[in-house]
């Protein structure tokens, strides 16, 4: 199944699974989606999320105080895609709670649910090569983070190693809302496009339709994360979905061009 980025830029959203519970999780993912959301990223929550700022990493300790769990996190991508044919569905997840699944498990049980892939925030690609095989084997997308400080060669083997999209992180540091996308965001998509064709999305600190919309000059995709659990944050359970729908339409109606990119088919 091809993950869609059909917009110029695509909008890629983020959640923490289990924030405030997976029920309202769903909800969240099913008002994003219909407000605009090309691909879901749906973020297991982990214990020590050092990529991560402090808005996500509330999220994973209340998610974790509730149980969540990587095969809570399939089951839940599993109903989803059962109404969401559609959509790009990524896992996001940290090696440990792979590792203690197992690779294969995780392959079988990823394309069981029906998700595109998955990124492995602190997986190398030097050390991804039973995680690529297995993947592989199941059909599912390798998606693998490229930041600023990456060497050409490094940046090279990333991009072989990537199939779905190539994520291009906009800066150093951790996860978080910032009020200028970093000028190296640019640099760093320029340098990923001598090496791959694939589609590549901009992510960590872009928060506003006008991050977005600067995305949208040189990437193809534009990942919004740590404002949208922030979103969740403020709104409670009750309101989640419906402020997390407002912020993507927001988002989509002062920043999505009529350019398309086409989609994204995994290798």
């Amino acid at each position: 199944m091809p993950i869609h980025l059909q917009d110029r830029p695509s909008l890629v959203v983020y959640v923490t699974c289990g924030d405030p519970d997976l029920a309202t999780t769903h909800a969240i993912v099913r008002a994003a989606l219909a407000a605009g959301a090309e691909v879901v990223e749906l973020g297991v929550p982990f214990s020590d999320p050092v990529a991560d700022g402090v808005v996500i990493q509330r999220a994973s300790e209340r998610a974790l105080k509730n149980g969540t769990t990587l095969s809570g996190v399939l089951k839940l991508a599993r109903d989803i895609r059962k109404e969401q044919t559609q959509a790009g569905l990524i896992v996001f997840s940290y090696l440990n709670p792979v590792l203690r699944m197992g690779m294969e498990r995780f392959a079988a049980e990823a394309a069981d649910a029906g998700v595109d892939g998955a990124l492995i925030t602190d997986l190398t690609v030097e050390e991804a090569g039973e995680y690529r095989r297995a993947m592989r084997a199941r059909g599912l997308a390798t998606v693998f983070l490229a930041a600023p400080t990456s060497t050409e060669e490094r940046l090279r083997r990333i991009a072989e190693a990537s199939s779905g999209f190539v994520y291009a992180v906009s800066r150093t540091g951790v996860t978080g809302k910032r009020q200028e996308l970093a000028g190296e965001a640019r640099a760093l998509v320029g340098r990923l496009r001598r090496f791959t064709k694939l589609p590549i999305a901009v992510g960590f600190g872009i928060s506003t339709a006008e991050q977005v919309r600067a995305v949208g000059e040189f990437a193809d995709a534009a990942v919004v994360g740590s404002a949208i659990v922030e979103t969740v944050e403020k709104a409670g359970r009750a309101k989640a979905a419906e402020a997390v729908a407002e912020f993507v339409r927001r988002l989509k109606h002062s920043a999505v061009s009529t350019q398309p990119s086409g989609s994204a088919e995994k290798s």
